[in-house]
């Protein structure tokens, strides 16, 4: 058996994990048990309908990143009954979102695809036990996370107000919302984990829990069919190698975005000389993110053949040609690695929800084909099948013997706050801990005009950006969530501050 180290979401789901390693599970057997936790027991955040990828190394193998990615609905419709149901909604969160739900936003879920692949590829754990600890928190009712009381603020009347049943698991009586930490119990979602649990994935995609989910979309105008159910797979890919400070790193390969964008912000930055952030090297990060994210927003987010956009970009990173341009949702993630080597990254997203839980079911349905910001072809965004755009980039890191494993939430700070972070461990050299603390920047591309986002503490090189500096350390700028073993130093793991997060270690 082998000792374990974990960064998660939260605390409790940090102990999922742990009660799945005492039981003698690997790395990517506690990752799995974390993530459940955290899709389950965040409500607004994630949901287990969504999407999820998947990146494990082994010591000894080939690094693998699973795909279960949400996919474009809508098998067998005619066209006409295409792009219907979904309602569009503004919130004040953030800067501003306006987004669509209902059940014309939802396209088809892989997340529980791609958990069931990870285990049964790699996985020691029997599949009941990896739900056992969800099972048995959705059903005794779990505490609301602050980050969830925060985003339910904003979107549990709007979007989460159109579920009875959701809704009364959120609110009093009189309609106001639960307070942090109170108990939540989501009518009938333990029931439904307990039939996957028993039954596998098939029962979600073949099943007649599919059946439900799909129907109720349908009579709500919505595309997802049980056709699109029964023929979703989670797919293995190679993932893309990134190579900084003597480290390969696996992260997610298109047709998903955020590990091509990922590779190429640590591209253009892998010849730092001066091994610190001073007004030099920041000026260089800042140049690489500007360059980076707009290639993304002009380039690959509406590509007709992304692989060789993305080949393109990070051509032009390795060779230093991005950088002469310029003269500028929601996720929950979960990090492991073990004593043998093996190190497995978790990211998972629902988007801002559809609000949609068909009856009797318990789950949340996302949004993400209505999450317009990042689906820029709208409802219709065929071919039927093809996954949706991701940032997510869950990452697994080798050297000599030594595994990372790390990721982030964030939305578009994903890509940027890991870029940040992997400088800081594996180039600057800095202690875990330090390097997720150290203060970020982030080039907000959101808006009419690029505007440069940061943390206190930094000495800000001058640039043409204007300027918005944040007061702390905030849950803008990501939430790193690592965890690493070295043959010298052993196991260690972090959580970010800026968010919720928990971690543990188990030794035997």
């Amino acid at each position: 058996m082998s000792d374990v180290a974990v960064a998660t979401s939260s605390q409790l789901a940090a102990d999922a994990a742990r009660e799945i390693a005492a039981g003698g599970g690997n790395a990517v057997d506690c990752a799995l048990a974390a993530a459940l936790f955290t899709m389950n027991t965040e409500p607004g955040v994630c949901a287990l309908a969504g999407s999820a990828f998947i990146t494990v190394w082994t010591e000894n193998g080939e690094p693998c990143t699973i795909d279960g990615n949400v996919a474009v609905p809508g098998a067998g419709l005619p066209q006409e009954a295409r792009g219907h149901g979904a309602v569009p909604i503004s919130m004040d969160y953030g800067a501003g979102i306006k987004t669509l739900v209902g059940p014309g936003s939802v396209s088809v879920p892989g997340s529980l695809a791609a958990l069931e692949c990870a285990w049964k590829k790699y996985g020691n754990a029997s599949w009941k036990d990896l739900f056992a600890p969800t099972i048995r928190a959705t059903r005794e009712g779990f505490p609301l996370p602050a980050a969830c009381h925060y985003y339910l603020g904003y979107s549990g009347d709007c979007i989460f107000g159109r579920s009875a049943d959701g809704y009364r698991a959120l609110h009093h009586e009189d309609g106001s919302l639960r307070d942090v930490g109170s108990a939540v119990v989501i009518p009938h979602l333990a029931d439904s984990l307990e039939s996957i649990a028993q039954e596998g994935a098939r029962l979600f995609y073949e099943g007649e829990l599919g059946a439900t989910l799909s129907d109720h979309c349908r009579d709500g105008g919505g595309m997802l069919t049980r056709e699109d159910l029964a023929s979703y797979h989670a797919i293995e890919r190679d993932p893309l190698i990134a190579e900084i400070g003597g480290w390969s790193i696996a992260t997610n390969p298109p047709p998903a975005i955020g590990g091509a964008v990922l590779s190429a912000l640590l591209l253009s930055c892998s010849d730092i000389r001066d091994r610190e952030w001073n007004r030099n090297s920041l000026l260089q990060l800042i140049d690489s993110q500007r360059a980076c994210l707009d290639f993304r927003a002009h380039t690959l987010d509406l590509a007709d053949d992304l692989d060789a956009e993305v080949a393109r970009l990070l051509s032009l990173a390795r060779s230093g040609q991005l950088l002469t341009r310029w003269t500028s949702a929601s996720t929950v993630h979960t990090s492991v690695v073990d004593s043998n080597g093996t190190g497995c990254a978790i990211t998972a997203s629902s988007g801002y929800g559809s609000g949609e839980m068909p009856a009797g079911t318990g789950l949340w349905l996302n949004n993400c084909l209505g999450e317009i910001e990042l689906n820029r072809r709208g409802l219709d965004a065929g071919p039927i099948g093809a996954r949706l755009p991701s940032n997510m980039a869950p990452s697994v890191a080798r050297r000599d013997g030594s595994v990372l494993a790390v990721g982030s939430p964030g939305a578009d700070r994903i890509t940027t706050a890991m870029q940040q972070f992997l400088i800081n461990y594996l180039l600057f050299e800095m202690q875990l801990d330090d390097a997720i603390a150290h203060p970020r920047v982030h080039v907000d591309t959101s808006g009419k005009s690029m505007r440069l986002m940061s943390e206190p503490g930094l000495d800000l090189p001058d640039t043409d950006l204007p300027a918005v500096e944040f007061p702390h350390l905030g849950m803008y700028f990501g939430g790193i969530g690592a965890a690493v073993f070295s043959p010298s130093d052993g196991l260690a793991t972090a959580a970010d501050p800026r968010r919720e997060g928990g971690t543990c270690l188990y030794e035997h």
